[in-house]
This record gives C-alpha cells, sequence and structure tokens, in this order.
C-alpha cells in the first residue's frame, strides 16, 4: 500500500471513529422513567371517588339550539379557486353540502340514541372523570374472555369503534377467546375531562389508561390503537409492560435513529427491505415526501400555539367541520384532494363523520383534544424516550397502504422485537372506521397467534 493508501484508510478510521463516538449516544437509551401518579386538576390531592358511574350522552336543548343557530350564519362561504378540489383545503362547495346536510339531514337527537346503544360509563383517574365504553360479550360459553383495551386518536373520538365493536365482541365460529371491550374517550377528548395543569402527554396518558384498566379490575390485558392510540398503546407496552398481554396497532413507526439510519441504507438496495409493490410506499420519490410535508401543516400550529387554532374551532361549528373532515380526505386516500366531494362517500357516510364531529362540538373539547401535540413534541417529553424505546411485549402490527408513513417489517422490529404479525391491508388512517371489518379481522388474528403461543407447552 503506498503513501496516499496509507493516509486514506487513517482518515477514513478516523472519521469511522469520530462518527461512532458521535451517533452512539443517540443509539442508547436513557433508563425506563417512573412517571408516578401526577394529579391533573389545579386544586390540590383530595379524596378521590373510586366509584364506576353509568354514563349517558344527553346534550341539552340549549346547545343545540345554538349550534343551529351558528350554522344558519356560516355561509355564503369564501368561494375557492378554480380547479383547486380540495388541494388548498377544504374547498366551499363541499363545506356548504357538508352544512346543508348538518341543518336539514343530521338528526341529533337519533344519532345520540345511537351513540348510547354501547354501556358507558364515568370514573375518576388521577383527579379527571374518564369516559368509557365497555362492551361484554354476549355468549362466553366455552370461550376464554380476554379484555382488550382500544385507543382512539386525533382528530377521532370513541366513534371510530362502533361498526367494529359488534365484530369484535362477537366470537366467530372455532374462536377460542372473546373480548371484553374498554374503549376509553382520552383525556381532553369527547367526554373525558381535561387536564388543568401542564404536562398531560402520550407517555402520562400510557399512565391514566393503565389505571383505568386498574380500576376495571383488568390485571393484565391486550391494548390496541391508531394515530396517539397508537403510539400510547407503545408507551404502555414499555412502561408497565408486565400488565401488557400483547399490543397491536395499525399506527407501528420506527423512529428511532436506528432505523432511520437502515431506512437510509435500504433505499440503496429497496429489495432486501420491502417487497417490490410496496417499495414506493417505504421509500417515496421527492414529490411524494412534498406531499406528506403539505399534510403536516396542522401538526406545528397545534405542537406550538393550539389554545390560539382552538378558540376559532370552539366559536365556528363549520370551521371545526373543514379542519376534522379534510383530514378524512386527504388521510384516507391522498387522491381524493383532487375530487370536488372529497371522496368522502366513498367510504363514509355523512351522518357517522359528523357524530365524530359532533363528539367534538357538544364537548368542546377540541382545544384541550390539540394540546396533546404540545405537550408530547416539547424537550421534556422527548428527554424521556419511552415512544422510542423498544418494547418485549408480543407485537402485531397492521400497515395501511395509504397511512401517511409505511415501514416495512424489517424496520419495525428495531422496536418491536418481538413482532409476530405484520400484514399490509389496503386503506388509510382511520382503519376502525373506514374499514372496521378488515381492522377487526387482523386484530382477532393477531390475538389467536399469541393466545396459541401461551398454549404450548415450553419446549425443554
Amino acid at each position: 500500500m503506498g503513501t496516499c493508501g496509507v493516509v486514506t484508510a487513517v482518515l477514513m478510521a478516523i472519521f469511522v471513529g469520530y462518527s461512532y463516538v458521535k451517533i452512539k449516544p443517540l443509539l442508547e437509551f436513557p433508563e425506563k422513567p417512573d412517571l408516578g401518579e401526577k394529579w391533573w386538576k389545579a386544586s390540590k390531592p383530595g379524596k378521590v371517588d373510586t366509584t364506576i358511574r353509568p354514563f349517558k350522552i344527553q346534550v341539552s336543548d340549549q346547545i343545540l339550539d345554538d349550534l343551529k343557530y351558528r350554522l344558519d350564519k356560516t355561509m355564503p362561504f369564501q368561494r375557492s379557486l378554480e380547479g383547486t378540489a380540495q388541494h388548498y383545503g377544504m374547498n366551499d362547495k363541499l363545506i356548504a353540502d357538508i352544512v346543508d346536510f348538518w341543518k336539514t339531514k343530521y338528526d341529533w337527537k337519533q344519532r345520540e340514541k345511537l351513540l348510547n346503544k354501547y354501556p358507558q360509563f364515568k370514573t375518576n383517574i388521577q383527579g379527571l372523570d374518564i369516559h368509557f365504553i365497555r362492551v361484554k360479550p354476549a355468549k362466553t360459553a366455552g370461550v376464554k374472555v380476554v379484555p382488550l383495551l382500544l385507543l382512539h386518536g386525533w382528530p377521532g373520538s370513541v366513534r371510530e369503534f362502533y361498526e367494529a365493536i359488534p365484530i369484535l365482541s362477537a366470537p366467530k365460529k372455532g374462536q377460542k377467546f372473546a373480548f371484553e371491550l374498554i374503549v376509553p374517550s382520552l383525556p381532553g377528548f369527547g367526554f373525558s375531562e381535561a387536564a388543568e395543569v401542564p404536562g398531560l402527554s402520550i407517555h402520562e396518558m400510557a399512565v391514566v389508561m393503565k389505571n383505568l384498566m386498574g380500576r376495571l379490575g383488568f390485571d393484565k390485558y391486550y391494548v390496541q390503537g391508531g394515530d396517539w392510540g397508537g403510539i400510547i398503546a407503545h408507551c404502555m407496552s414499555v412502561l408497565f409492560p408486565e400488565k401488557i398481554i400483547a399490543m397491536h396497532s395499525n399506527f407501528c413507526v420506527a423512529n428511532g435513529v436506528k432505523s432511520m439510519l437502515k431506512l437510509a441504507a435500504m433505499s440503496y438496495f429497496p429489495s432486501l427491505a420491502v417487497e417490490e409493490k410496496y417499495q414506493h410506499l417505504v421509500f417515496p420519490r421527492m414529490e411524494k415526501m412534498m406531499d406528506l410535508n403539505l399534510e403536516l401543516g396542522y401538526l406545528h400550529i397545534q405542537a406550538t400555539k393550539p389554545d390560539t387554532i382552538g378558540v376559532a374551532l370552539r366559536e365556528s361549528p363549520a370551521g371545526l367541520a373543514a379542519y376534522i373532515i379534510e383530514k378524512f380526505t386527504s388521510w384516507t386516500d391522498p387522491k381524493w384532494k383532487g375530487l370536488e366531494d372529497g371522496g368522502l362517500t366513498k367510504k363514509f357516510k355523512m351522518e357517522d363523520i359528523l357524530d365524530n364531529v359532533m363528539i367534538y362540538w357538544v364537548t368542546r373539547s377540541m382545544t384541550t383534544s390539540l394540546r396533546v401535540y404540545a405537550e408530547t413534541f416539547n424537550k421534556a417529553s422527548y428527554a424521556l424516550m419511552v415512544d422510542y424505546m423498544p418494547t418485549e411485549v408480543l407485537a402485531g402490527c397492521a400497515a395501511f397502504t395509504n397511512e401517511m408513513i409505511f415501514f416495512p417489517e424489517s424496520i419495525l422490529k428495531d422496536k418491536y422485537p418481538n413482532l409476530i404479525h405484520y400484514t399490509v391491508i389496503e386503506g388509510g388512517h382511520f382503519a376502525a372506521f373506514e374499514e372496521p371489518q378488515l381492522y377487526a379481522d387482523d386484530v382477532v388474528q393477531f390475538v389467536n397467534k399469541v393466545e396459541n403461543m401461551q398454549q404450548k407447552p415450553p419446549t425443554s
């Protein structure tokens, strides 16, 4: 080797060594934090009412009359630019049609009966009244009853699960287990009370959900979620693995430095990471990355100034509908942004989508729901690194093809080393709402794998 070659080798060795020293701390995780059990009221902690109280949705005529008055004052809307469909956000024709449907065809009193079809309750956890649905299987003879915690995200609610609940709670022929479903409204969402002091991040919500399940008498249980619910499910599996039988998510994300570096390297050899037909989802071209950036404006606003945008959304029902329902267009299928009607009726019924909007409106919970972004995207929350940590809990991931981010199984195993179930399903972000049968079937298949594993005798 000549002098030039020796110098080059030495410089490369120095570069690699320096890079390793710099990157190594990023690949390590701090100690798993003990978050304790914070009190989320502004008042000093007092005696907690541990009772579990029946609850029914009952919205006053005063709130409904006020809504009607505001809807009557909303039109005409600012005219949209010609030929832009939904590319600038929701266009005037679509929001006008939604408001008209809301005023003339949507009957809250009938929808209220629908929303009350499942048993609902409230109980106080860490100072907050937490709302939840609890559905027990009708037939349990000859089957094992297993508890399943279902967690929604933003801009969703418990309404997302209504079509999936009867599928999950009624075991199929030959199925050896039946689900007892617990479906809570996250703190600050819908009918659950909001924190009065700062700090209620996704990690702290994981504590609240663990304590809710403990209050209901469940020592071990399954957990499933999408969007924030999927991330909270992961946090629960990291913080309280002894409580989680297994976790399933339709929002599996491998966001650690190691995974990102591997993903970057695999982009040069995509066939090593994922099947060819899904490579465009994992390794998007630059224009696809630009499309993703177009969908993240809301996140920056909500992570920095949630209370400011919250004022507007609390005062205008049409504004609230546009802000929420826009996501049901672009997050279900990005191609729908090019359609004048937003493509909404291809997968959803307008009254079902408005149920979700109404839950935010009648509870005035939009501002408080937005705060989870500000509480999670900050230095203190990042320092915990809980949502980056691998979990040893058995895991299952349903990767929906129109989800904004799509990870191959090989990368997800960095974060879920015991990933025993991975499926690719056609569909978008609101899995349980959009494709309840496919969603429920995947959850059942995953739990069936776990139950069969637990029944097998250990090998010697």
